[in-house]
């Protein structure tokens, strides 16, 4: 049904109108007003309503995007926290990699000097470091003389003449051990490579 303007409906009122009898003439002339004050009412409250449901959906939009804005902040400082906690825990990871070194030197002077007690007491103070280290998700980098070198992996701090010819481009001795914490290599394992 298509919507009438306002002469329209003023129009047809008037032919309304001239085809009611005079009886209900009289009655209907003061409610004539009414109906064309209920017409301009009706007009406004639909204007009316129009703005208030576009003002709604804008704020609903407006709600929305505020609503996405805040999860993306939730999932970023989630992110960050827990990088946060890697990076720290990476960091204490390196600077107690020189201290397990020393304690490894350690143990190898005091198997030289036979000490039985000593050996045995150091070697348990030894194990329990290095168990609370692995716990916290450190782990020795594998490699053992023999092996193909792999540039990703290995940091080759020199060159020898190989000793045999299967030694060509494989490592030949490893000077400093290599450690992962998680996935990422944090120390790469020194080696002597043959040439």
């Amino acid at each position: 049904m298509r919507k009438m303007s306002k002469k329209e409906f003023k129009a047809k009122s008037r032919e309304e109108d001239q085809n009611i009898p005079e009886s209900q003439e009289q009655d209907m002339s003061s409610n004539g007003k009414a109906t064309d004050a209920e017409g301009v009412e009706d007009d406004k409250t639909k204007d009316e309503k129009a703005e208030l449901m576009e003002e709604v959906q804008k704020e609903k939009e407006n709600f929305l995007r505020l609503f996405a804005e805040f999860e993306n902040y939730k999932k970023r400082t989630s992110r960050e926290r827990i990088e946060l906690f890697s990076t720290a825990n990476r960091e204490l990871m390196t600077a107690l990699l020189p201290v397990l070194d020393d304690f490894e030197r350690g143990l190898n002077e005091i198997e030289k000097a036979s000490d039985g007690p000593l050996l045995e007491g150091m070697k348990l103070i030894y194990n329990k470091f290095k168990n609370t280290l692995t716990q916290k998700g450190l782990k020795e980098v594998e490699v053992k003389s023999g092996d193909t070198f792999d540039a990703e992996i290995h940091e080759a701090i020199s060159q020898v003449p190989a000793p045999d010819k299967k030694l060509k481009g494989k490592i030949i001795d490893v000077v400093e051990k290599g450690y992962m914490l998680g996935d990422s290599i944090i120390r790469y394992p020194k080696v002597v490579m043959g040439s």
